[in-house]
């Protein structure tokens, strides 16, 4: 087949900036192109980047992309320029579409749509019922699905397919816990919504010196953070424990190396309606990190409370209380902690790129079929 993936504006391909969504696609292109199919892969223009170039069988072309704006209504106004650019580049002989942008699945002619498949990796606002020409409505998680089903048509409901995101890194290496170390870990962006001043005020409550806790993201509204004055106010929240905060990680390898060394990772997002998955949560399991995470219904796909995880509840006013006492079971019971470390290890079977690419390729075929 031939695959045509069109990304987002806003974070080149390869995800040298991150972005889950961008390694995600990134990671099943490279493994599309293993199982024999062409990719043609349309992204934002970066410097150092050729405008068009063949990599890893992957044939890219990029065009002119934006900084992420903080205003929605700015986002949606780029993100129209940008796609307008990208949509002439589509080839004309390409078997299917995977469209990341919001306008793409709108603006594609009537057979392109037949051949598009829309990936839904945010909680959907209402945009549903504009996209029910196209092939499929990929959602990352169950609670996606639902709400993709809430604003169409049961006629359409067909068209609904839940495939989970992947790990964007194989890990191959088994994981020796014996070399684990005192730290408790959180990746991701550093933004009101992930709740970390639930996980700083937790953290203080262990009197635990001889532990650490790193955060690590970005926090500039361009990158999708809550800027400076946000990551201000988490130091001084965290002033007076051994907390540690770390610019953004990019580089697969150097994160994977965070994760390795990390006891127990913990994601305490309070995002009601933004949060969709969770790739942070899935990455620290396959290295073997005892995973926490708040009582979002986007988790429950992959973490099963005090089985291959903890769940604490977010929204009691008890939460940081909570929080704090599974900490303490799990530091004051190290093999209760390696347990739950070692069968979360299952996800590097689950959402492997091999896995789910060959899942995704049974949809390509189907909505080719019709």
């Amino acid at each position: 087949m031939k695959i045509t993936i069109v990304q987002g504006a806003f974070f080149p391909i390869p995800p040298v900036l991150g972005g889950a969504v961008e390694k995600m696609w990134y990671g099943l292109a490279k493994e599309f192109v293993i199982q024999g199919h062409e990719v043609s892969y349309i992204s934002k223009s970066h410097k150092g980047f050729l405008d068009f170039e063949t990599e890893g069988g992957i044939s890219h072309t990029r065009v002119k992309g934006y900084e992420a704006p903080s205003s929605g209504i700015v986002l949606k106004i780029l993100d129209l320029f940008y796609t307008l650019r990208a949509i002439r580049k589509i080839p004309n002989d390409t078997d299917i579409i995977i469209s990341n942008t919001f306008w793409l699945p709108i603006l594609l002619s009537s057979k392109q749509q037949k051949k598009c498949m829309l990936d839904v990796a945010r909680m959907p606002k209402g945009q549903m019922k504009f996209y029910t020409n196209n092939g499929r409505l990929r959602a990352n998680s169950t609670p996606v699905a639902k709400a993709i089903k809430d604003e169409i048509n049961a006629k359409y409901f067909d068209k609904v397919v839940m495939i989970p995101n992947t790990l964007p890194f194989k890990s191959n290496s088994a994981i020796d816990f014996s070399v684990k170390e005192k730290l408790i870990l959180y990746t991701g962006r550093i933004h009101p919504e992930k709740g970390l001043d639930i996980l700083i005020k937790s953290f203080e409550l262990l009197n635990k010196n001889d532990w650490q806790l790193q955060i690590v993201g970005p926090y500039s509204t361009a990158t999708g953070g809550g800027g400076d004055a946000y990551l201000q106010e988490l130091k001084q929240l965290a002033k007076n424990s051994n907390v540690v905060f770390i610019e953004p990680v990019f580089d697969i390898d150097k994160l994977s190396e965070i994760y390795s060394k990390a006891s127990i990772f913990v994601y305490p997002s309070v995002a009601e309606q933004g949060e969709t998955f969770g790739v942070s949560p899935l990455e620290a399991m396959s290295w073997g990190c005892a995973t926490i995470v708040s009582n979002l219904e986007c988790f429950k796909d992959f973490l099963i409370h005090d089985k291959n995880g903890l769940c604490f509840d977010h929204r009691s006013e008890n939460r940081v209380d909570i929080l704090s006492q599974y900490l303490k079971d799990l530091i004051n019971n190290p093999k209760r902690l390696v347990d739950l470390a070692k069968a979360g290890l299952v996800v590097n079977e689950t959402h492997s790129n091999e896995k789910l690419a060959t899942e995704f390729l049974k949809e390509f075929k189907a909505m080719k079929i019709k």
